[in-house]
C-alpha cells in the first residue's frame, strides 16, 4: 500500500510539472529502488550468496543475477538500445555479481533519460517473444522493483539482517 500511495504522489507532481510523467515517475523511482537493492546485496556477506530458503528457490547469488538480466533486458525495450555484452550468473562471487547489477542500473538510467512519454504505444519485445507497448516494460520494470526488493529484503531478514528500508526507522 505504502508504493502504491508513493507512486501515486510521484505521477501527481510530475503530471502537474511535465508533458512525460511517465518517463519522470519511473526516473524518480529508479533512483529509489537501485540504492535498496544495491544496499541489500551488499549487505549479505559473500558466504550467504549460496544461501536459498528452501530448494524450490533460487539463491540469493541468483537473485542478483536474475534482476540484472531483467534490467538490461526491460531496458532494452524502453530506450531502444542494446547493452554491451553482459554475461553474469550466480556463481561469480559477490565482488562481480554487485558490479553487474550496478551496471545494469547505470543502463537503465541511460536507457530513461532518452525516454520521454511520447512513443508509450511503440511495440517492444516483451518476454517470450510477446509484443506489447514499450509503456508495459515500463510498467513491468516498476513490478520488478517491488518484487526483487522483497525477495532480497526476505533473504536478509532470514538471516538476521535489517534490509536497507527497514534501517531508517532505527
Amino acid at each position: 500500500m505504502r508504493v502504491a500511495v508513493l507512486i501515486l504522489a510521484l505521477v501527481s507532481v510530475a503530471a502537474a510539472q511535465s508533458k512525460s510523467p511517465v518517463a519522470d515517475v519511473l526516473r524518480e523511482m529508479l533512483n529509489g529502488r537501485e540504492k535498496n537493492t544495491v544496499t541489500a546485496f551488499e549487505e549479505m556477506p559473500a558466504d550467504k550468496y549460496n544461501y536459498k530458503p528452501t530448494d524450490q528457490q533460487m539463491t540469493f547469488g541468483h537473485l542478483i543475477e536474475h534482476i540484472a538480466k531483467s534490467n538490461y533486458f526491460l531496458c532494452e525495450q524502453i530506450g531502444g538500445t542494446k547493452p554491451a555484452q553482459q554475461d553474469v550468473k550466480e556463481s561469480d562471487g559477490k565482488d562481480k555479481l554487485v558490479a553487474a547489477l550496478k551496471a545494469s542500473f547505470d543502463f537503465c538510467s541511460t536507457a530513461l533519460d532518452s525516454t520521454d512519454d511520447s512513443k508509450l504505444g511503440d511495440q517492444v519485445t516483451m518476454f517470450g517473444g510477446r509484443k506489447a507497448p514499450k509503456v508495459a516494460a515500463m510498467v513491468a520494470l516498476t513490478v520488478d522493483f517491488a518484487d526483487h526488493y522483497a525477495a532480497e529484503a526476505m533473504y536478509l531478514r532470514l538471516n538476521n539482517l535489517l534490509p536497507p528500508s527497514a534501517q531508517r526507522g532505527q
